[in-house]
């Protein structure tokens, strides 16, 4: 064998022995739920064998079985039972020896993740390879789970029993694009009408007579229902919804609740998405509830909400594999109504101005919170020339820091992008001394003090006969728009469960830009400080005394 030849066997040995004894934790959850964090866990990766391989926190550790090998992942636990608690499936190890059924590794020191303060670190024949800090290499939390992306800490606050879901776009996808309320009522009907085989929708609530009756006619045709909503809303469940699920269950439609059982936590704080799935085929996406203001039947008032309704069987599938992973945790259970009244509304009649448009050969991004909703940055951030921003309401950080989403579309206006951003009126988003006539007047005053290319309206909801705004849209250069359940606050888009899609299509955008023109043209300008016209006659008395006082003294 030629010398070239042996050298390139060797440099092949070589990186086989530093790939195969390379190991690394990729995961690890030190502050779980479980009382005294019994089911704290910690994830290796590697391949080959573990001899030699030790895990410590410089206080207690352990080592593996002489013999154990690794491919691929191995799931590491204090207790075996707690962890199996609390995700359904055993470890591959335990530390500390409560499960008969689960090997133990071989522990010295008793090994206790602390919660707030810790390190772990990682030997290989008593030499460091890896060593993670908290705080430092990660933020500690209770609840987080910690993952390793190649070679970064995921800075995502992800939490026990959450998706880690990365963004995906789907191509040549059919759009029809409709508004609440002109259109939403019937557009939902027609396409639950339409199923075949399978119905699965996911609500924050659902408190409409005429959606409980479009499901309930699906599940006679022998289409297969299934419902998912959120079961501790602000103010609990509502008579109306508890009257809505009791008409479900006795139909034979399952209702699924996302609510913490006794001692147990739920994934997200709130299971705020709006979604339908029809199908395998299609998707239904809105920033409505289902409940009368987001779907009233034509010519009567109601939300402004933006929807879509797409075509495609791959986009389908993901959203209905969103559905299977949010309904198979421990915090689902199922929930059953109670018989009564249904929903009080006043019929106020309103004109349909914009009826739903269907378009094709569109760009479609699922922005699923808190996995994805980094992707709303990512869509202002790639504005050139115009940003419309329509929200139920915007709250900053805090009294110094802004929204980011808020603080991004705000830099797109110093590099000269025209944004625009108009917020509800209703009473409750106006009453208190900081919610959105104040977040008007604050981007207004920034625009005024940099001289930028930014105004923010709250809507008129007199002039275009909307009962509220309570969408969650965003338009980018008339070519992209963003329909999503996400609310512009600390908590949507990190720790709610919420469905959007970023879709880019110029006709869809455009549809929605010639709403966003509607509710803005009439919209109320933020009110400029009133002019103070007795501060200005004693500024105006001050310097005449003081002129006829400089007078007198130089005259003598």
């Amino acid at each position: 064998m030629s010398f070239s030849r042996l050298s390139a066997a060797f440099l092949f040995l070589c990186f086989c022995v530093v790939t195969c004894s390379a190991v690394q934790i990729i995961e690890f959850c030190p502050d779980p739920y479980l009382p005294d964090d019994a089911d704290e866990y910690i994830v290796l990766s590697g391949d080959g064998s573990l001899d030699g391989v030790a895990v410590s926190d410089n206080h207690g550790g352990f080592r593996f079985p002489q013999g154990t090998v690794i491919h691929g992942t191995l799931t590491i636990a204090r207790n075996g039972a707690a962890f199996e608690k609390t995700h359904g499936t055993s470890p591959d190890f335990e530390w500390q020896d409560y499960s008969p059924s689960v090997p133990d590794v071989v522990s010295g020191n008793q090994l206790r993740l602390a919660n707030t303060r810790d390190e772990l670190l990682v030997y290989e024949n008593s030499r460091l390879v890896q060593k993670i800090t908290w705080p430092g290499d990660v933020k500690p939390r209770e609840g987080q789970v910690h993952y390793l992306e190649e070679g970064t800490w995921d800075p995502r606050p992800l939490m026990l029993g959450q998706s880690r879901l990365a963004l995906t776009s789907f191509e040549n996808v059919t759009v029809t694009a409709f508004v609440s309320p002109d259109s939403s009522l019937a557009v939902f009907s027609g396409a639950v009408d339409s199923a075949q085989h399978r119905v699965l929708a996911n609500v924050y609530e659902l408190t409409s007579t005429n959606i409980t009756h479009t499901l309930t006619y699906a599940r006679k045709r022998g289409v297969d229902v299934s419902v998912l909503v959120e079961g501790g809303p602000v103010g609990g469940i509502p008579a109306a919804e508890k009257s809505a699920i009791s008409v479900l269950n006795q139909s034979g439609i399952p209702v699924l609740a996302m609510a913490s059982s006794e001692g147990g936590h739920v994934p997200y704080r709130y299971d705020h998405a709006k979604y339908v799935i029809i199908d395998d085929r299609a998707v239904l996406v809105t920033s409505e509830n289902f409940g009368h203001s987001g779907f009233p039947p034509a010519g009567e008032t109601g939300n402004r909400g933006w929807g879509v309704v797409m075509e495609d069987p791959r986009l389908a599938a993901y959203f209905a594999d969103l559905y299977q992973t949010d309904t198979s945790g421990s915090a689902i259970t199922p929930v059953y109504g109670t018989a009564g009244p249904g929903e009080n509304y006043t019929i106020i009649s309103r004109p349909v101005v914009f009826e739903p448009v269907t378009f094709t050969g569109a760009r479609v991004t699922p922005v699923i919170a808190p996995d994805t909703s980094a992707g709303i940055t990512g869509l202002l951030n790639s504005a050139q020339e115009s940003i419309e921003i329509q929200q139920a309401y915007i709250t900053n950080e805090s009294k110094t820091r802004l929204n980011p989403y808020l603080a991004t579309a705000i830099n797109a206006s110093r590099r000269g992008v025209q944004v625009r951003v108009l917020l509800d009126s209703y009473w409750y988003n106006t009453e208190d001394e900081a919610d959105n006539d104040e977040m008007v007047a604050l981007i207004n005053r920034i625009a005024a003090t940099e001289n930028l290319p930014l105004e923010a309206r709250c809507a008129d909801l007199g002039a275009t006969g909307l009962e509220k705004i309570h969408n969650k849209g965003v338009i980018v250069d008339g070519r992209a728009v963003l329909v999503s359940s996400i609310n512009w606050n600390t908590n949507s888009p990190g720790f709610n469960r919420e469905a959007g899609v970023i879709i880019e299509q110029p006709g869809v955008a455009m549809y929605f830009r010639g709403v966003f023109d509607a509710d803005w043209s009439p919209a109320v300008r933020s009110p400029h400080p009133p002019t103070d016209y007795l501060k200005i006659a004693c500024v105006i008395t001050v310097i005449g005394l003081l002129m006829l006082l400089y007078y007198y003294r130089h005259m003598r």
